[in-house]
């Protein structure tokens, strides 16, 4: 699914392999999160207010995560997967629920969050980290100020060779969905054909190519001035007092397809109440704000924490109000990669 962006932070806790963890201190927590994704101020601050350590192991998708956990991997109390792979490890009972009676930041969460998570609804094994979405950035220096702020700017001429979709089928594929009114998560095999063809047809001819990765560097670089991805991989590349004057990041009014990362305690949890107190402190207000500065991620997740924050950020919060959790798709997402190999490999 998403990457995370190196160069958009540096100052983090190092992380340490699972064969090296020690269950038997009851003053830590074990953390197995996604890579730079936990700002070191917040952990160390967790550690002298509850006089612990925190111990933190990353991955790099959703995939490294569950299939470690389900080779046997011991020792982590926390994780924080994607909403798919939470629905799915809440089914297959990896989660033991969390102790509600110390969720006591919980108030501080958007109710749009718990709308969208039907997954878990009353937060039962899930604490929502940080809702996020893909969207489009345009290159402020190299066009006019006149192009279309929908998913259709990808068929306007004047990107045409300079423009890149995400190599991700799920993204690319959910944001025609949207364009045409249906669901993200359609697997209706006509309403799939139609988008695409859609994108074949209408966004196809004024790609480069389509690039999960390298976008960022070639936005900073001036080669693309329209990409669709994360607002993180571009803005990580610009410097920031180049952000004005050269990105326009915006998500679509009709929203699109969009990740929920959330906070779950394993069911092995070997510090299960640390863990709970853990997943609670990262939602006091002013906590949550340091996280959010850390990457200058916009406040949704955890309203009352905008106004403790002191960083501008990438775009507004607002804008992912009508995007939608991409959801597991069993064997109909086969549906989904027979298509979009047709999309990639079609002149």
């Amino acid at each position: 699914m998403k990457k995370r962006v190196c160069s958009i932070i540096s100052a983090f806790i190092a992380v340490a392999s699972v064969s090296f963890f020690s269950c038997k201190e009851e003053n830590e927590v074990y953390l197995y999160n996604w890579t730079y994704y936990t700002p070191d101020e917040v952990l160390r601050d967790f550690e002298k207010e509850f006089n612990c350590t925190v111990k933190v192991d990353s991955y790099a998708s959703n995939e490294e995560m569950y299939a470690k956990l389900r080779a046997g991997a011991k020792g982590y109390d926390i994780v924080v997967p994607s909403q798919d792979y939470c629905s799915i490890m809440i089914k297959q009972g990896m989660f033991r629920e969390l102790d509600q009676s110390k969720m006591t930041n919980k108030s501080h969460i958007n109710p749009l969050v718990f709308e969208k998570a039907d997954y878990d609804p009353q937060m039962k094994y899930c604490v929502p980290y940080y809702l996020g979405a893909a969207g489009i950035a345009v290159n402020k220096t190299k066009v006019s100020t006149d192009y279309e702020k929908t998913w259709n700017i990808f068929a306007d001429k004047q990107f045409a060779g300079h423009a890149t979709m995400m190599d991700d089928m799920r993204e690319v594929i959910g944001d025609a969905l949207t364009t045409l009114g249906y669901s993200i998560n359609t697997v209706n095999q006509n309403e799939l054909k139609e988008a695409s063809d859609y994108i074949i047809k209408n966004w196809k001819p004024n790609l480069v190519k389509f690039d999960a990765e390298g976008f960022g560097k070639s936005f900073a670089s001036g080669d693309f001035w329209l990409c669709q991805g994360y607002a993180e991989v571009v803005f990580g590349e610009v410097p920031e007092d180049k952000w004005e004057e050269t990105i326009d990041f915006f998500i679509p009014a009709e929203g699109g397809p969009s990740y929920l990362d959330s906070m779950c305690i394993l069911k092995d949890a070997p510090h299960y109440d640390l863990a709970n107190e853990f997943v609670n402190y990262i939602h006091r207000p002013e906590v949550y704000a340091k996280f959010l500065d850390a990457f200058h991620f916009p406040c949704f997740v955890n309203k009352d924490a905008a106004q403790y924050m002191t960083t501008k950020t990438m775009y507004e919060a607002d804008q992912m109000s009508n995007c939608v959790l991409k959801e597991d798709l069993g064997e109909d997402l086969d549906k989904y990669n027979e298509l979009w190999q047709e999309i990639r490999f079609t002149e």
